[in-house]
């Protein structure tokens, strides 16, 4: 069947992270078409007449929704589901309403707060002043940018300095064009949990692990962008996934996954998705990020997932596919 590949428009110039979905694009459309699937690749920018206009002309059976940004704003990407909604063209992964909640970092957090589900305690800027009294360091992060966009060392802030963590959140709010949010940064171990969609329902695949390997004391451990994106970086090289567990772990182990299922559940994914987690040093968990349609490409960390459960490529689209809204 004629399938189309959605994904947002990527200049030539752009960087690494947002060409990446081309990636994506390719990986996808290559397992699609090894299914005996038609793919076609649509880009989407935010001239919303033209992507109906193309859809209209391909007539596809299905669309696979790649879209990671439009226009390199994170925060409009559920514009696609919502265009898909309208013009009632079935569309794999996460639906407009789970992807405008989880991909809003404020909404995300307000919606497991009031699940009793466990998120390190945050606040915005303008509620700054009535927050300082719980201890830090904190953690300031884009509301909107996924993929660690923006997220270094720097954003990390040990002193409760009422003034210094204004000074860093302007700066990140300028630079990435975009709301800031201020987060307790939780110093323990970082696990990725991801799920795929199935005939009885969502499975949670292997759990990963990040490890901050050789990292010299006092270097903050965060998965930043130079983890994710800088090829050749301490923090590159030196952040490895790891699949392997002692026993003792276990009973850790069983929480993660069971969280994970409650964020599924939770936000009425669908498809495929990767919950981020922290674990402090006293062994509790709390959920750092719940991802919506996560990055498909070769050498992400879902597909790394997905060889580690014994699943091919052309199998995970299938049951992406089968998933769909």
């Amino acid at each position: 069947m004629k399938i189309a590949v959605l994904h947002g428009e990527v200049a030539e110039d752009a960087n690494r992270d947002e060409k990446d979905v081309l990636v994506q694009v390719d990986f996808v459309s290559q397992g699609l078409a090894a299914l005996g699937h038609e793919p076609v690749a649509v880009p989407v920018s935010l001239n919303l007449e033209e992507a109906a206009r193309a859809l209209a002309a391909l007539r596809p059976v299905i669309a696979f929704n790649l879209v990671e940004s439009l226009s390199g704003k994170g925060g409009l990407i559920h514009i696609v589901p919502a265009l898909l909604d309208a013009l009632k063209i079935p569309y794999t992964g996460a639906g407009t309403e789970a992807m405008m909640l989880t991909s809003n970092k404020i909404l995300a957090k307000k919606w497991l707060g009031a699940a009793g589900l466990p998120t390190p305690p945050w606040f915005t800027a303008s509620e700054m002043h009535e927050n300082l009294q719980v201890a830090g360091p904190w953690l300031v992060k884009s509301v909107w940018e996924h993929a660690s966009i923006g997220l270094d060392e720097d954003s990390v802030i040990v002193d409760a300095d009422r003034e210094k963590i204004l000074v860093e959140m302007e700066k990140r709010r300028s630079s990435l064009g975009g709301e800031c949010l201020v987060e307790v940064f939780i110093d323990g171990r970082e696990f990725n949990l991801s799920l795929l969609g199935g005939e009885k329902g969502p499975e949670v695949l292997p759990p990963a692990e990040i490890r901050f390997d050789a990292y010299p004391r006092g270097k903050v451990r965060v998965v930043g962008y130079r983890s994710k994106w800088e090829e050749g970086s301490f923090e590159f090289n030196h952040t490895p996934r790891s699949f392997e567990f002692p026993e003792t772990d276990a009973p850790l182990l069983a929480r993660l996954k069971e969280l994970a299922l409650k964020c599924w559940r939770l936000f009425d994914l669908r498809g495929y998705a990767r919950v981020d987690f922290r674990v402090n040093r006293e062994g509790r968990p709390w959920i750092l990020e719940v991802n919506a349609n996560p990055c498909l490409s070769p050498d992400a960390g879902f597909h790394a997932t997905t060889l580690q459960a014994g699943l091919n490529f052309t199998e995970v689209l299938r049951r992406i596919i089968a998933d769909r809204k």
